[in-house]
């Protein structure tokens, strides 16, 4: 069965059994569920904030992967893949650059920002449903000590 044929909410459930839950920095049940009652038609934009770890820190199991790298080195081999796989679901980013400062609220400290806009959730779903990209995001999560993703309707 292709993507086409599934709908959004077979597609959603088909994510969450491949990617699951239980990985670091992944969307909750409670999120893929929202995004599965969008509009079609409704566009989306996730806002990352990434902090760095020095040294990156894989995962037990992921023995076939040079290890001994800088979270930056890492979340590098994780933009490789995940850059040009959002512009093939039919995203693109807005924006990538380094942290400044907080201009309102309370000082928070990262590295690096990225904005990433879909036309609809379909774009961001199939994303989600690239095995090239859930294979890299191991690497999101060896280099991050912290991560927020905010999901943005529209």
């Amino acid at each position: 069965m292709t993507t086409e044929t599934l709908t959004q909410s077979a597609r959603v459930d088909a994510i969450l059994a491949k990617w699951g839950t239980d990985l670091a920095g992944t969307p909750t049940a409670d999120t893929w569920n929202a995004i599965k009652e969008l509009s079609e038609d409704q566009p989306l934009t996730l806002v990352n904030f990434f902090k760095m770890r020095e040294q990156s820190e894989y995962p037990e199991g992921a023995e076939d992967i040079a290890r001994d790298i800088t979270g930056q080195e890492a979340f590098q081999r994780y933009a490789d893949v995940s850059m040009p796989a959002l512009e093939s679901a039919g995203g693109r980013f807005l924006m990538v650059a380094p942290f400044g400062r907080t201009f309102v609220g309370q000082p928070q400290d990262w590295d690096l920002v990225a904005i990433g806009n879909y036309p609809n959730p379909s774009a961001l779903l199939s994303l989600f449903e690239q095995d090239d990209y859930r294979k890299a995001y191991v690497h999101r999560t060896a280099a991050c000590a912290d991560q927020a993703v905010s999901l943005c309707i529209g």
